[in-house]
């Protein structure tokens, strides 16, 4: 081992067995050429240290491994695999908590190596244990949870990524690091392809959303892709556009519109109730969609707008034949309408019964009379989820207010949006996103 490195060693091992985790930080921000210099010899480094005693050295050496330009071999990725692998899962999070930085930079190479050799599904399990190494809090957003949905996507694995989907994030990572709002965004966006893939139409809708309001002096890629999703989706749920809150910047809905136009003129063939528009428009921007790869959705559109027109049936008639289903809601045929029916009737859309000897189909009303313990249940689980989200509101307000550049905007009475995530980057319109297929 060369005499630099031998003292980089010793210097990591003192300051570990002292506990001066700060003092190795500030050494490691000084090493980095050093490191550089003996790139070769960095093994003879990870053989002298300890995953959970010295796991701010082992980070800094094997964020320098991993971050190659060119493609690394298959059998040095292996190891270089092997060697992050058991980092992630036995570092010590204190240590490493104080170069958040380092860490996701870490991670994101690993994901980057993982997407070039086509194997995703192995770093899911590792980046769920980094992740939590890394929260202060499980409600506490942080650069690696983008990383995992976009490989939990890749390999159409989308549980893991739900276990930390379905908790709302109340908080950002900032100590001791600067959040790159592509991340931000990219966990907004990829959250919303996962819970449009498992049909959970209204959370996907919120987490876009979230990604193309949130504060901008730029429009980025990545709120562009996000905004023809949630135009998509809109139209599913809803039947229509719903306009963003009044807090978006004016920016984006100056500039994200005339690139959308193909899916804004889907969004007035829908209007029409016409399948026949629907379909022509789907036909005329084809390529499009395709592009976009948002075919899969467009179908969905179509779709919706079958039962839509099922759904506006039973406001008008008692009972029906299925043809006469078939026609009104523009279906190709009874089989087509029977195959519809019962999956609204499952899916409670609809409430109706389905005689298939006479061809017939009688519509009912809601049974539910919101009298049951059951119905109580749900009402006491929701109203509970609202105090929650009223404390948490009532927390952040205070926390916002005791803001030094809050206080210093007020006082000097510019008016001016401070978000709780200050520290984002907020000007990103060459920002590039990662690549996932619908």
């Amino acid at each position: 081992m060369a005499s630099p490195l031998k003292q980089f060693v010793t210097s990591i091992q003192n300051l570990s067995a002292q506990g001066s985790y700060r003092e190795i930080v500030d050494m490691l921000n000084k090493s980095s050429d050093v490191l550089v210099k003996y790139r070769e010899q960095l093994p003879s480094v990870l053989e002298s240290l300890d995953c959970q005693q010295h796991s701010l050295g082992v980070l800094a050496v094997l964020c320098l491994e991993l971050s190659t330009t060119a493609p690394m071999p298959p059998d040095t990725f292996e190891k270089a695999f092997l060697k992050v692998q058991e980092f992630l899962s036995t570092c010590n999070g204190e240590q490493i908590r104080l170069m958040p930085d380092s860490f996701a930079e870490l991670c994101h190479h690993l994901t980057k190596n993982l997407i070039e050799f086509k194997t995703p599904m192995r770093g899911i399990a590792i980046l769920q244990k980094a992740i939590k190494k890394l929260q202060m809090s499980s409600t506490q957003l942080t650069p690696v949870h983008a990383d995992l949905c976009q490989l939990c996507l890749l390999a159409k694995n989308f549980k893991p990524a739900l276990e930390f989907l379905d908790i709302d994030m109340v908080s950002i990572g900032q100590e001791n690091c600067s959040f790159d709002a592509k991340y931000f965004l990219l966990y907004y966006y990829y959250g919303g392809m996962i819970y449009a893939a498992v049909k959970q139409y209204h959370r996907a809708l919120f987490f876009f959303e979230v990604a193309i309001t949130t504060p901008a002096s730029a429009v980025s890629f990545i709120m562009l892709e996000a905004y023809h999703k949630y135009i998509l989706i809109s139209l599913i749920i809803h039947g229509k556009i719903i306009p963003f809150p009044k807090y978006t910047s004016q920016i984006v809905a100056r500039f994200i519109r005339p690139l959308s136009q193909a899916y804004h003129d889907l969004a007035t063939a829908y209007a029409t109730n016409n399948a026949e528009d629907v379909r022509n428009c789907l036909s005329k921007y084809h390529e499009t969609y395709v592009r976009d790869n948002n075919v899969g959705l467009t179908k969905q559109v179509l779709s919706s707008l079958f039962k839509k027109n099922i759904q506006r049936l039973t406001r008008v008639f008692l009972t029906l034949s299925l043809s006469d289903v078939a026609t009104k809601a523009q279906l190709s045929g009874p089989q087509q309408a029977v195959v519809y029916l019962i999956k609204m009737i499952e899916a409670g859309e609809i409430f109706a019964t389905i005689n298939q000897k006479d061809g017939m189909v009688m519509f009912h009303d809601d049974p539910e009379k919101y009298n049951n313990p059951e119905m109580m249940k749900k009402l006491e689980n929701e109203i509970s989820l609202c105090m929650d989200l009223n404390r948490k509101i009532n927390q952040m307000e205070e926390e916002i207010d005791v803001n030094p550049q809050y206080v210093k905007k007020a006082n000097s009475n510019q008016e001016e949006d401070l978000s709780p995530g200050q520290g984002l980057k907020m000007s990103y319109s060459s920002m590039n996103m990662p690549g996932v297929k619908e």
